[in-house]
This record gives C-alpha cells, sequence and structure tokens, in this order.
C-alpha cells in the first residue's frame, strides 16, 4: 500500500509491465523511452595525483577498472542492438562524465541538476529531485533519453526504487500526462546478454 501510494505520489504507475531480455532491447529498438542510470562503478575514495586519470584534473571519484570495462561493454551492446540514443543528461562529475564518454553516448549535456554538488554520496535537494523526475517523464519518438546521475539524486526522487547498483539503468515509459511507467531494469553487466 505505501509503495504503491510512493509510485502514485512520483507519478511512476504500479502496474507497469516488466520486460527483460531480447524483449526489454526489441522495446528499446522502438524508442520512445528514458534510461535513468546510475554511473558505473567507482571506489568511494578520491585519486591522488599518482593514481587520477590524465584528465582528471580535479582529482574527482574516477571509475575503477570494473566501471570501465563495464561502460564500454554496455556502449558497444547499445550499438550493436541498434538502439537509437537522442538526449543524454549527465551529472557534471568526471565518474559520470567517464561512464558517458566510455559508453560513447552521443552528445552529452551535463546538468547540475543531477551532480553530487561535490558532496560525493551525501544527500541531495528537493529541487533536483523533482528536477528528474519531471525529466523522466519526458522521451521522444523513436529514441531513448539517456539520463546518467548518482545514488542519493535517485533515492532522493524515487525512493520507491529501492538501491539502484553501479551502473544500473531503470527503463521507463512516459505516458505522456506527466508521468512514467517503469518498464524494466538491466545491471550494466547485462547490456551484452540483451540479445
Amino acid at each position: 500500500m505505501i509503495t504503491t501510494f510512493l509510485l502514485l505520489l512520483t507519478g511512476l504507475s504500479p502496474d507497469a509491465q516488466t520486460l527483460s531480455g531480447s524483449a526489454l532491447a526489441k522495446a528499446l529498438q522502438s524508442g520512445g523511452f528514458v534510461i535513468v542510470m546510475r554511473h558505473a562503478s567507482s571506489p568511494r575514495e578520491v585519486p591522488d595525483k599518482r593514481t587520477a586519470n590524465p584528465d582528471n584534473v580535479k582529482l574527482e571519484r574516477q571509475l575503477d577498472e570494473a566501471g570501465r570495462a563495464t561502460s564500454t561493454a554496455m556502449g558497444k551492446a547499445i550499438r550493436e542492438l541498434k538502439i537509437p540514443i537522442g538526449d543524454v543528461w549527465t551529472s557534471p562529475t568526471y565518474r559520470a562524465m567517464e561512464t558517458v564518454r566510455l559508453a560513447q553516448l552521443p552528445s552529452p549535456h551535463p546538468e547540475a541538476e543531477l551532480g553530487d554538488g561535490g558532496q560525493s554520496m551525501q544527500g541531495t535537494s528537493d529541487a533536483q529531485a523533482a528536477w528528474l523526475r519531471e525529466k523522466v517523464s519526458h522521451a521522444t519518438a523513436g529514441t531513448n533519453t539517456v539520463i546518467v546521475t548518482h545514488m542519493p539524486n535517485l533515492a532522493r526522487a524515487f525512493p520507491e526504487w529501492g538501491a539502484v547498483a553501479d551502473g544500473e539503468a531503470v527503463v521507463l515509459r512516459p505516458d505522456g500526462k506527466g508521468g512514467a511507467s517503469i518498464v524494466g531494469r538491466i545491471k550494466i553487466d547485462e547490456w551484452p546478454r540483451l540479445q
């Protein structure tokens, strides 16, 4: 009952059809979905000058080896599956931008509302949660929107989702009325197996 109330409060349908595997890939190939994901695997510690990637000049958290490998494999799978990607919105943090870059997602738009405000793993504001809830309610026909953010942002905007693993994506179908239905979830290492 509480979960249904939270879903209705956030505009998400509690009775959405859940797809997986090739059925989910086929749906994504037609477009019209929003793919909301947590950035790929990243250690909690910030690197020092010796261990930072050469382009990580602000010494922000960056992806670990698993995060780099799974981001690359996810992007390759999206291209091989011919899943059309339109708008890509991302946190401006290094680890989120690195996820997008390694996946080779097109023309990312860094958005402060998706960021962590320099407060890694800290809570986010109500305004950020409202921005994210609004963004998932709109999709473009024939293409899919991708949003890359952080666990605190997801937890604040969508507490009913529970934990979202590193790199995990929640696929939503906007209803055209300001709401959206969850149609599936994809762990980052599952993308290559969607065929």
